[in-house]
C-alpha cells in the first residue's frame, strides 16, 4: 500500500493513504491491520481524509515496511477483521448533529421574522402532537411539559424561546439516541460469538477444523455442553437447546431433524449434526443487538425506578406551573418551571450509567448480559466457588498414569483423550493436552460418546464398553471391578492428586492422576472480595474431603463442601437465597450449570464448557480471578454513581425552578441550564468508574 507521511514526531506518525476516497469497511480493515503490527501501540483511521495516525514504539523502518505490506484484498485480513466496529454509527450521528446545528444557524441568521415564525410553528407541530397523544392516552409525561412550554411561548409571540426549546430538545434527543445506540453497539461487539474450531463431519468422521473453513452446506457436529457455532438445520440427532442468548428464556427447547438452530445457542442434552445455512457472523451480531435493546434482562431495578420517578414528577411540575401563575399572574415565572423537568436527566443518565459500566466491564474482559446483574453483584453478600477449573487452574496437568493388567500407558492415554476431547472441561483438557505433548495421534475408534453430567463418559470400542470418570460413576454406577490381584496397587494410588478412572469391559484399565494447582491469585481475590462487601465465601467440589479441606484452608473460604453433585450445588444456592442472601455462583463446567441458573448471578470462567458460558449471566474471559474483584468494584461504583445522579438531578433542577419563580432566571436560560446539566450528567455517566 502506498502512502505519504504528512506529519511525524517521536513515537507518532500521520499517514495519508494513496487513494481518493476510503469506505468505512476499508477504514476498518486498515485500522485492524495497523493494530496487529508489533510496533503499534494505538492507531486511528480517518476515512473522510484517508489519513491514519499511528502511535508506535521501536523500529520506525520496520513499522513503515509493515504498513507497505497492507492490502485491502488480503483474504485472511478480511476474515479476521471485525465486521461491526461502530464507525458507521458514529459517522451517521455526527452528520445528523452537524446538520441540525447548521440548520439552526442558517435559519436564525438569514430568515426574516415572519418566515422564522412560520418555520418555528411548523417545527412545533410534532412536539404538540406528542403532547396531545399523551393526554389522549391518559398519561402526564414529559412530552406534555414540552408541548405546553412551546405552546405558551408561541402564544406570547416569543418565537426565539420556542425555537431554542425545540433546538435543545432536538440536540438532547439526538445525543440520547446516539449514546444509547453506541453503548448497545459496543456491548454487542463484546458479546459476539467467538468460536475458534468446530467438529466438521466428513465421510462419516468428525474432524476438528477452524471455523473460518466452514461454508454454507457443510455438516457440523455439536456435542453436549458445546455452543452451536453457526445457524443451520438439524440433519441428524436430537438435543435440548438453551436459547437464552437469543430469546432471554432459559428453558431449553427440543430440536430434532429438520429443526432450525441459531449460532450462539448451546446444547444442554443430546448431540446434533447441523447443515450450515449461514456463514460465520452473518446474523449473530444483529440478534445480540436486538436482545440487548428489547430484553428485560437489560433493565436493572434502578433504571425502572428512574423512569417511574421521572413520570411521577410531571404532574407536580404542571401543578407548580399553574400555581405559580395563579399566585403571581406572571407568565414568564410560570414558564420557567415548564422549562425544567426531571424526566430527561433521570431517564437518560441512569440507563447510560448502566450501559457504560457494562461497556467498561467488557474492557476488563468481563461480559455482562444485563444491567440487573451488575446491580445484583453490588448487592451480593455470598459467593459460591466451584473448585476444579475455578479456584484451581483452568489447565490442570496429568501427573501420572497408573495402568492395570499390564496395559500400556500411552495406549490408555490415547483412548482417554479420544473420549475426553469431545467434552471440554479442565480435567478433560488436561488429558487431551498430555496426549498432544506425547505426540499420540489417535483416530476416532469409538462409537457414539455419551456424557453423563458430573459423572463421566461412556462409549464402545469394538464390542467392549469403555467408561471414564469419577469413582462413583465407574465403580458404583457402572459396577466395574478392580483386576484380581491388583487391589494393593489400587490402594496405593497417590492421594495428593485427583483421580480419573477408566475401565474397559467392566474392568479397571487405568487411573489418570491429575495435578490441579491452585490459582496463585485465588487467596488475594477472596480477600479483596471480602473487602468489597462479600461476607460469606463458600467452596463446593466433587473431590474428596481430604482434597477439599486442603484447598479450602489455602484459599481462605469460610465454608467448604466435598463430594457434591450438581443438584447439591443448586440446592445450596436455593437454600441461601431462601435465607435472604444474595448469591453469586462461579463455575466452569457442565456440572455447574444448574447452580449457575439458580443463583442471583451466575459467573462462568471462559476456559470452561460453552454451556456454562451460555447459561451464565456474566462471563470472565481473562484467566484471572482478580477480575471478580474488578467486577465487584465496578458494580459497587455503578450503584454509587446512580445514587449520586439521583441527588444531583433532583437538587439542581429544583434549584432552577426556584430561581425561575423568583425571577432570577428567564425561561430560555432555565431551559439552557437544564439541558446543559442533562448533557453533563449523561456524559459523566459514560465515564469510566475505575479510572
Amino acid at each position: 500500500m502506498k502512502f505519504v507521511i504528512k506529519h511525524e514526531m517521536k513515537g507518532r506518525i500521520r499517514l495519508h493513504m494513496a487513494q481518493r476516497q476510503m469506505s468505512i469497511r476499508q477504514a476498518d480493515l486498515l485500522q485492524y491491520y495497523l493494530t496487529t503490527l508489533p510496533q503499534v501501540k494505538a492507531a486511528k483511521v480517518y476515512e473522510r481524509t484517508c489519513d491514519a495516525v499511528v502511535r508506535y514504539e521501536g523500529d520506525r523502518k520496520r513499522l513503515l515496511e509493515g504498513i507497505q505490506k497492507f492490502s485491502y484484498a488480503d483474504e485472511k485480513l478480511m476474515e479476521l477483521a471485525p465486521k461491526h466496529t461502530g464507525r458507521a454509527l458514529n459517522r451517521e450521528y455526527k452528520e445528523k448533529l452537524i446538520r441540525k446545528v447548521l440548520v439552526k444557524a442558517l435559519t436564525k441568521t438569514f430568515f426574516p421574522s415572519p418566515l422564522n415564525a412560520l418555520y418555528t410553528a411548523v417545527q412545533a407541530v410534532p412536539y404538540l402532537w406528542k403532547g396531545i397523544r399523551c393526554l389522549a392516552n391518559g398519561r402526564l409525561e414529559v412530552e406534555v411539559l414540552d408541548a405546553t412550554a412551546i405552546t405558551v411561548s408561541m402564544a406570547r409571540s416569543d418565537v426565539n424561546t420556542a425555537g431554542s426549546i425545540m433546538f435543545l430538545l432536538g440536540i438532547g434527543g439526538l445525543l440520547e439516541e446516539w449514546t444509547r445506540k453506541k453503548s448497545v453497539d459496543d456491548l454487542a461487539r463484546s458479546m459476539s460469538l467467538n468460536i475458534g474450531k468446530v467438529w466438521q463431519k466428513m465421510d462419516g468422521a468428525e474432524v476438528l477444523v477452524p471455523l473460518s473453513r466452514i461454508r454454507e452446506g457443510d455438516l457440523v457436529t455439536v456435542h453436549v455442553g458445546s455452543m452451536v457455532p453457526l445457524d443451520g438445520i438439524v440433519a441428524e440427532g436430537e438435543a435440548m437447546i438453551n436459547q437464552a442468548s437469543m430469546t432471554g428464556e432459559s428453558v431449553p427447547v427440543h430440536k430434532e431433524a429438520g429443526g432450525y438452530v441459531y449460532a450462539g445457542t448451546a446444547v444442554e442434552e443430546g448431540e446434533i449434526t447441523i447443515c450450515v445455512k449461514k456463514a460465520a457472523g452473518s446474523t449473530r451480531f444483529e440478534r445480540i443487538v436486538h436482545m440487548i435493546e428489547e430484553s428485560e434482562k437489560l433493565k436493572s431495578s434502578v433504571e425502572g425506578k428512574a423512569a417511574t420517578l421521572a413520570d411521577a414528577l410531571v404532574p407536580w411540575s404542571l401543578g407548580g406551573t399553574v400555581l405559580t401563575w395563579l399566585l403571581t399572574r406572571n407568565v414568564t415565572k410560570a414558564l420557567s418551571i415548564l422549562m425544567v423537568d426531571f424526566s430527561c436527566a433521570l431517564k437518560l443518565a441512569m440507563p447510560l450509567a448502566v450501559l457504560s459500566a457494562m461497556r467498561e466491564a467488557s474492557g476488563h474482559h468481563i461480559t455482562v448480559k444485563g444491567g440487573k446483574y451488575m446491580e445484583a453483584v453490588a448487592e451480593a453478600d455470598t459467593i459460591v466457588f466451584d473448585k476444579t477449573g475455578t479456584l484451581t487452574k483452568a489447565q490442570p496437568v496429568v501427573a501420572d498414569i497408573v495402568t492395570f493388567e499390564g496395559r500400556d500407558q500411552n495406549e490408555m492415554l490415547r483412548v482417554a483423550a479420544c473420549l475426553e476431547e469431545h467434552f471440554p472441561h479442565s480435567m478433560a483438557n488436561a488429558v487431551v493436552s498430555e496426549s498432544v505433548r506425547r505426540h499420540l495421534v489417535h483416530e476416532e475408534m469409538h462409537s457414539k460418546v455419551d456424557y453423563i453430567v458430573a459423572h463421566g463418559i461412556a462409549s464402545y470400542i469394538g464390542q467392549e464398553r469403555v467408561v471414564i470418570g469419577s469413582y462413583h460413576f465407574v465403580f458404583e454406577d457402572e459396577k466395574c471391578v478392580i483386576p484380581q490381584g491388583e487391589e494393593e496397587k489400587f490402594e496405593e494410588l497417590p492421594e495428593e492428586y485427583s483421580h480419573l478412572y477408566m475401565a474397559i469391559g467392566g474392568v479397571l484399565a487405568a487411573v489418570i492422576c491429575i495435578q490441579d494447582p491452585l490459582r496463585e491469585e485465588a487467596p488475594e481475590a477472596i480477600r479483596r472480595l471480602k473487602e468489597l462487601g462479600i461476607s460469606k465465601v463458600v467452596m463446593m467440589t466433587g473431590d474428596s474431603e481430604r482434597t477439599a479441606r486442603a484447598i479450602a484452608r489455602r484459599v481462605g473460604v469460610d465454608e467448604y463442601y466435598s463430594e457434591v453433585l450438581p443438584e447439591d450445588k443448586a440446592g445450596f444456592v436455593e437454600k441461601e437465597k431462601q435465607a435472604g442472601r444474595k448469591v453469586i455462583m462461579i463455575g466452569d463446567g457442565i456440572n455447574d450449570s444448574p447452580a449457575l441458573s439458580a443463583a442471583d448471578v451466575g459467573i462462568a470462567i471462559s476456559e470452561g464448557a460453552e454451556i456454562a458460558r451460555e447459561i451464565a449471566d456474566i462471563t470472565i474471559s481473562q484467566d484471572d480471578l482478580l477480575q471478580l474483584a474488578t467486577l465487584k468494584a465496578l458494580s459497587n461504583g455503578l450503584m454509587k454513581r446512580i445514587n449520586g445522579n439521583y441527588r444531583f438531578v433532583i437538587s439542581f433542577n429544583l434549584g432552577l425552578m426556584i430561581l425561575g419563580v423568583a425571577g432570577v432566571l428567564i425561561p430560555s436560560t432555565s431551559a439552557l441550564l437544564h439541558n446543559t446539566s442533562t448533557l453533563g450528567v449523561s456524559l459523566k455517566s459514560m465515564t469510566d468508574l475505575l479510572a
